[in-house]
């Protein structure tokens, strides 16, 4: 009889070429994927070794980072002041070797983590790497995903394979169903509130549970999105008929007899009933609220009827001075309500929360609303897809009507990447991060759902979304 065994031991070991040593092994990659802002420092590397690709056909290249996203954008446009020649570099390289590419203009283009999942490139089991920390989203349907530096990029390119530390495992059961106006990113919020920044150091995350099983890929991607925010390496839901679905059809998903057979292993991947974690953690959403980041990193959190912390309750000296910094940099007083606290922009977008169930959610909301006039609120699809399904079902007229800017897709604002947009003002946003700087100088940024950012635009300060029914007038 063999131990009982967690989806991440089963897909680890398929990947093992060799054991190195007692804590590190050798690991197939099954697909790389490269962005013009970290993969043209990578391939100028590989060119500048006079060293070839080794597997072209699994590499994969998308043009996404430091792009304008404004509509009419042009082959090269960025706000960046290198923006152009990075796009250039990437392009050309792509080019030269044979990579598939996804390109400015091409119907594909997108987020390197939507656009991996969207097109069946990332697949359950599989090893999926890239030179960005938000790897670990493609989790969301089974892929071992994980971030790497730009050497680690061109070890890829050279020899499909890495040398990688066996990380601890650690499952994290969400119990309960979530209520109305409840989306993955209050799950997610909630979790790092709970255990903090650095709670899943060097782990591979299972998550399961009620809440899980119920929640659809989408959400799924979401949660594991956020993976990096508490320190792990990977996140992941194993397979299960939700993911099955998800990715039948897809561009790059098996076809065929291929499809049948690979349906097959994904369902064996599943977690053995006894298996064994390292970690445990337990989360009830079953009485969640909407979760808003008050601070400067994402376990900065409070619920929507919660209030500013004052720094002097927390014990931890390291962890008081934090939230003292947190404070003064975000312009807030303890004690003030987070529901009600006024806004200038509202930014839906990125790779955490861009996709068309996001959208469809942020879309209920604005149905016969607009926006507040203090308020610029802007909406950035995840890809090219996603905005054109969207625009199919009319989800284009509804943001445009509201008084949202209606972009092209690409990472856009959540990270400053040289455009301005957002410097000096209170953003409430669906991104991942809410460090200093990040998406202006000066920017002070709220996570939220796609759902709460939608209502904050309508009332110009930070709402509850359960306040505001889906498709009502404006208030």
């Amino acid at each position: 009889m063999t131990s009982p065994r967690s989806y991440f031991e089963k897909a680890w070991s398929d990947h093992v070429i060799t054991s190195i040593d007692g804590e590190t092994d050798l690991v197939y990659i099954d697909r790389l994927f490269l962005h013009e802002l970290t993969g043209a420092s990578t391939l100028r590397q590989l060119e500048a070794a006079r060293r070839l690709p080794r597997r072209t056909n699994l590499v994969f290249t998308t043009i996404d980072h430091v792009i304008d996203t404004q509509e009419g954008r042009t082959k090269n446009q960025s706000p960046a002041r290198t923006g152009s020649r990075l796009i250039e570099e990437t392009r050309a390289a792509a080019e030269r070797y044979g990579f598939h590419l996804f390109d400015v203009g091409d119907s594909r283009q997108g987020i390197v983590h939507v656009i991996s999942a969207e097109l069946g490139i990332a697949l359950p089991g599989l090893t999926v790497v890239c030179g960005d920390s938000h790897t670990c989203t493609v989790g969301g349907i089974g892929a071992l995903g994980w971030g790497i530096g730009s050497t680690e990029s061109e070890q890829v390119l050279t020899a499909q394979s890495l040398a990688v530390r066996r990380p601890k495992s650690m499952r994290v059961t969400v119990s309960g169903s979530v209520g109305n106006g409840i989306a993955p990113k209050d799950v997610v919020l909630s979790l790092i509130r709970k255990i903090g920044v650095n709670g899943g150091i060097g782990s591979a995350v299972e998550f399961s549970g009620k809440a899980i099983q119920e929640m659809e890929v989408d959400g799924r991607l979401t949660l594991c999105n956020m993976t990096s925010e508490f320190g792990a390496k990977y996140g992941f839901v194993p397979p299960d008929d939700k993911t099955i679905h998800f990715l039948a059809g897809r561009e790059f998903s098996p076809k065929e007899r291929a499809w049948d057979q690979a349906v097959d292993h994904w369902r064996s991947l599943a977690s053995d009933e006894d298996a064994a974690f390292e970690l445990e953690v337990c989360l009830d959403c079953s009485d969640l609220e909407p979760q808003v980041s008050w601070g400067i990193t994402p376990q900065h959190v409070v619920s929507i009827g919660e209030r500013i912390p004052d720094p002097r309750s927390f014990d931890d000296m390291d962890v008081r001075a934090e939230a003292t910094r947190a404070v003064d940099y975000m312009g807030l007083s303890p004690g003030t309500a987070i529901e009600g606290l006024d806004i200038q922009a509202a930014y839906i977008g990125a790779c955490t929360n861009a996709r068309l169930s996001d959208l469809r959610d942020a879309a209920r909301i604005l149905t016969g609303r607009r926006v507040a006039e203090s308020v610029v609120a802007i909406c950035v699809p995840g890809s090219m897809k996603t905005k054109a399904d969207a625009e199919a079902e009319g989800l284009d007229i509804i943001f445009k009507a509201a008084g949202f800017e209606w972009h092209d897709a690409g990472c856009g604002l959540c990270g400053h990447m040289g455009n301005d947009r957002l410097q000096g003002k209170r953003v409430i946003s669906t991104t991942n991060r809410n460090f200093v700087g990040r998406q202006g100088l000066g920017t002070r940024t709220h996570l939220a759902s796609p759902a709460t950012v939608a209502a904050s635009a309508v009332v110009g300060s930070i709402a509850d979304v359960r306040k505001l029914p889906a498709g009502g007038l404006t208030p």
